[in-house]
């Protein structure tokens, strides 16, 4: 399976792609591997990403390694599904992205001259835009840049990264306080949406309220993706010490006698992160 005369790290790819077409094979291959398509792929591409992130938040190389494994695999499992169908090749994936940084790194490849970091953004949008087709006007339109971030990043932080891109573009409040009137206004908004129409407008409602909460969160220079997973660790750690104090069930328990445990928890959670702090 391995060829003596290639680099380890070749060695090992090569491996990956030839137990992938293994598991692809219509000759014992695995029923799982062969049922998937690109589309049902896509809930593992985002949730290998995330995880990928989360381990490099961590710290912890092994988990990094690991990660960077399962999203490699999903890298792959496209390529070899394209291949499948005669549509592409994963030499066709690498060789188009390793031409790709060729191309958009002329300073290194080629012999142009640069004075620094400036450069090779301005050269970097020069030539993607060159690639599309596109004129330098065209490249450099608002609205192409924020479509791009509604279309591929996740919704929070899409959203970020268009309130940022239009407030550079001055389309901004003059203070904080304009955009806390904002929020008391899209809540409202929400509330009757709620209270008096169809899913649709609660929902665009609902939108609307969530891009103020983002905007807020880029005038006090907070990170809304980062707030958020910590409050989605946190319920978790919480819930999990509910479960430890539990005897049963917790749907056997009331309303009123899990709020006592959750009480308990954050109680308990909290002495345990300040005991961590002392010094001693």
């Amino acid at each position: 399976m391995s060829n003596p005369s290639l680099s380890p790290e070749l060695v090992a790819l090569q491996r990956l792609i030839e137990i992938v077409a293994k598991l692809r094979s219509p000759d014992g291959g695995c029923p799982w591997d062969l049922a998937q398509t690109p589309e049902t792929l896509i809930p593992h591409v985002i949730e290998e990403a995330y995880e990928t992130v989360d381990a490099i938040r961590s710290g912890d190389k092994e988990a990094i390694a690991e990660e960077l494994g399962d999203l490699l695999l999903q890298v792959v499992l496209q390529a070899q599904i394209a291949s499948d169908r005669h549509q592409f090749t994963i030499a066709k994936v690498a060789n188009g992205i390793a031409d790709k940084m060729i191309r958009r790194h002329p300073h290194i490849f080629d012999n142009l001259k640069i004075n620094g970091i400036d450069d090779v953004r301005q050269n970097w949008e020069e030539i993607k835009a060159a690639e599309k087709g596109e004129t330098q006007a065209e490249a450099q339109r608002l609205t192409r840049k924020l479509d791009r971030y509604a279309r591929s990043l996740p919704p929070l932080m899409a959203g970020m990264k268009i309130s940022q891109k239009a407030a550079a573009a001055s389309f901004e409040w003059d203070s904080v306080e304009g955009v806390w009137e904002k929020f008391q206004e899209e809540l409202a908004e929400f509330q009757y949406a709620i209270d008096h129409e169809d899913k649709e407008r609660q929902e665009a409602e609902l939108g609307d309220l969530l891009f103020v909460v983002i905007n807020l969160a880029r005038w006090y220079g907070l990170d809304p993706s980062a707030a958020l997973q910590q409050t989605n660790h946190r319920f978790i750690h919480r819930l999990a010490k509910v479960e430890e104090f539990a005897d049963r069930p917790l749907n056997e328990y009331s309303a009123e006698e899990l709020d006592r445990l959750w009480e308990r928890a954050k109680a308990q959670l909290a002495q345990q992160s300040h005991n961590s702090h002392i010094i001693p």
